[in-house]
């Protein structure tokens, strides 16, 4: 389905110029919630454009699951074992070759669970949830995504018995062992299963027998229903997402509007971000439109090739511009501007199309065989 492979090419790039940001952008590095008072607006907006990349990988991946198991025999028990063992594998990438990418050092002394785990966990979590009646998934997804803000106030010291597994689940923090390694919980998984529920539920509107009319209408009335509910809660201000506030200005005050929380994505977070990129699943609805953006489809063809690609690109390009330059804010190499950041974006994106584009035709021809 061209319209998915084109929505994640699009929210992989989103990402490429989020990852850029973090590589070249160390000296100005935002803090969650972004700092409204400090941050430019073009910095802002790039990070407010790459909050749609983690809540539309995570609900395509279980849209992705469903379309797995509405082509097998039989259908959810190959899909539940195929999510199991690729859910263990993503957890072992991320804990291997995704963390090594960051941050070059062997043995680690700090893991980040970041997006790749959320994913593999939650992957975990559908094989065994996707036996519920499918109005009992949608029902759970629906109390998980709206009610965990109702748990924020719930934090555990590192002595506590349940503080690892509360962690994991809802609480950002570090988990130490032994002396020598420490992990982060960047990505608090709770809110991410019933994200990847949703994303099987909305299966059915993608089946083959499936009116394409009747699909886009409930993409369309989905995504507005969504975002309708997420203007509704941030002018009520009182649940759902950290309180905003007047500022100085009217950009600041916009800025202040759209910083919704991210870790863990709040429901107001969730809302405003799927109810984005459902409207752009039903835009990219469009075979003129599939046409022309043809190019981002291969990246979303290939996605975890394209992720660990760009992951190690950009921690070359960052050793050799420090090799070659020196550093030159503080510590550390950086640019002085978000255009800059943006054109080595698109200049990434162009030198990695070809190569994904690649791998994903390598995938296709595999899967005639």
């Amino acid at each position: 389905l061209s319209s998915i492979d084109l929505l994640r090419g699009t929210v992989m790039v989103l990402m490429l110029l989020d990852h850029v940001r973090e590589t070249f952008f160390l000296h100005m590095q935002m803090g969650d919630p972004v700092d409204v008072a400090t941050a430019s607006p073009a910095l802002f907006a790039c990070r407010l454009l790459a909050h749609l990349c983690a809540p539309v990988f995570v609900f395509l991946t279980g849209l992705s699951a469903w379309l797995y198991a509405s082509r097998q025999p039989d259908g959810r028990r190959a899909a539940s074992a195929f999510l199991f063992k690729r859910g263990l594998f993503l957890v072992v990438l991320e804990l291997t070759l995704v963390n090594f990418a960051w941050t070059f050092e062997l043995p680690p002394q700090t893991l980040y669970l970041q997006v790749i785990w959320a994913i593999g966990l939650s992957m975990l979590a559908l094989s065994a949830l996707l036996w519920l009646p499918r109005a009992a998934l949608i029902a759970l997804a629906i109390a998980i995504i709206a009610g965990h803000n109702l748990l924020d106030g719930v934090r555990l010291g590192a002595d506590h018995p349940l503080h690892t597994l509360w962690a994991v689940l809802h609480q950002r923090d570090y988990l130490q062992f032994g002396d020598a390694l420490r992990a982060r919980t960047s990505y608090p998984l709770l809110p991410w299963i019933g994200v990847i529920a949703l994303g099987w539920a909305a299966g059915p509107w993608f089946a083959r027998e499936a009116s394409a009319p009747g699909r886009q209408a409930r993409l369309l009335w989905s995504g507005l229903g969504a975002l309708g509910g997420f203007l509704l809660l941030r002018m009520a201000n009182v649940y759902g997402d950290t309180a905003w506030a007047l500022q100085a200005d009217t950009t600041r005050t916009l800025m202040a509007f759209f910083n919704v929380t991210k870790y863990p994505p709040s429901l107001q977070f969730v809302l405003l971000t799927l109810g984005v990129g459902l409207l752009l699943l039903r835009l990219y609805e469009s075979p003129a439109l599939a046409r022309r953006l043809q190019p981002l489809s291969a990246l979303g063809a290939a996605p975890m090739f394209f992720y660990l690609l760009h992951l190690y690109v950009l921690k070359l390009l960052y050793l050799a511009a420090v090799a070659l330059w020196g550093t030159n804010q503080g510590a550390v190499f950086g640019f002085d501007s978000v255009a800059t950041l943006v054109a080595i974006s698109i200049a990434l994106a162009v030198v990695l199309q070809p190569p994904t584009a690649a791998f994903a035709r390598l995938k296709a021809r595999r899967r005639e065989d």
